[in-house]
């Protein structure tokens, strides 16, 4: 394999900042991480990214090679046309910042679009960063669709090798074989050289995946901050307001929905809360639910999710 620090490029400054922050931080520094474009319900990750970026100082100190790494034919970025020509270009980046928390403590943040290419350098390019860097803990965050209703809290499945940092919390699963992503390669690549990760998956009601949940990156935000022990009280009150303003949107839009709709969120909280009797009783099999075909999902909450969108 060549060289994976051809992927990437130091920005001077912002080491130097790091360099600083690692020798008053004897134990290493925490790294958050989240890529745009593949599974990320209601915009979980995505959420977090952003409050950490518009709300916290932060810079630069690693650039990746994007035009080696995005596939612009399948995710075309934006041009501003005005009157007779192209005014603005968004360009794709993919970087690592180091930022500081409420309290001055720095950390780390890898965000950007997910890699399309170039994975396996990537994973590589990502762990001499790491090394580099003196990373203690690698955290990673996203959403997925699951079937549970919006009234209830969210759910939290844990992954990685540091998974006692999340106590309380057990996977639902046993084993799935799903498609890759360049985050999970990540997370498999360091702990097969025996860095530290976790990663953080809030389960997002499969009705609401494809728009914004406040509520989910809220729950994530905050199984992030009790396992890391970063202080970030700003982004988390702008997501706990929004996530009240979306809920009463999501409770009007069920209140004038038809009786199939109705009967859909009810029938989640009754498998719900069957889920969590049983666990409580130490019974893992729950009662049967009687619960709509993903057809019917699909049909009842189609208008929903349109409606949803289109006031965005």
């Amino acid at each position: 394999m060549p060289d994976p620090q051809s992927l990437y490029e130091w920005e001077p400054k912002g080491l130097a900042v790091v360099d600083m922050a690692l020798a008053q931080e004897s134990a290493g520094l925490v790294m958050l991480y989240h890529f745009d474009g593949y599974i990320d319900a209601g915009e979980t990750g995505e959420q977090i990214v952003d409050g950490l970026l518009e709300t916290l100082p932060h810079q630069v100190v690693a650039s990746f090679d994007h035009d080696r790494l995005v596939d612009y034919r399948a995710r075309r970025p934006l041009l501003t046309f005005r009157r007779d020509r192209w005014a603005a270009y968004e360009t794709p980046t993919l970087d690592v910042r180091v930022v500081q928390d409420a309290t001055g403590a720095p950390f780390l943040l890898l965000s950007g679009p997910e890699p399309d290419v170039e994975w396996e350098r990537f994973a590589a390019a990502v762990e001499q960063i790491v090394e580099r860097l003196g990373v203690r803990l690698a955290v990673n965050f996203h959403g997925i669709p699951m079937g549970v209703p919006h009234t209830r809290p969210v759910g939290i499945t844990p992954h990685g090798n540091r998974t006692d940092l999340m106590p309380g919390h057990r996977s639902p699963f046993d084993e799935a074989q799903v498609p890759g992503s360049a985050e999970a390669l990540v997370e498999y690549r360091l702990m097969e050289a025996g860095h530290d990760v976790l990663g953080v998956a809030a389960h997002v009601p499969h009705y609401v995946a494809r728009s914004a949940y406040p509520d989910a990156a809220l729950t994530a935000l905050e199984s992030i901050t009790a396992a890391t022990g970063l202080v970030l009280p700003t982004v988390a009150h702008a997501l706990r307001t929004e996530a009240h303003r979306t809920q009463t949107e999501i409770d009007r839009q069920i209140d004038q929905g038809d009786e199939e709709l109705v009967s859909l969120v009810e029938g989640l909280e009754h498998q719900y809360d069957a889920v969590a009797g049983s666990e409580t009783r130490g019974n893992l099999v729950a009662e049967p639910v009687d619960l709509p075909s993903a057809d019917e999902i699909g049909l009842e909450f189609e208008r929903f999710l349109a409606e949803r969108e289109g006031d965005a």
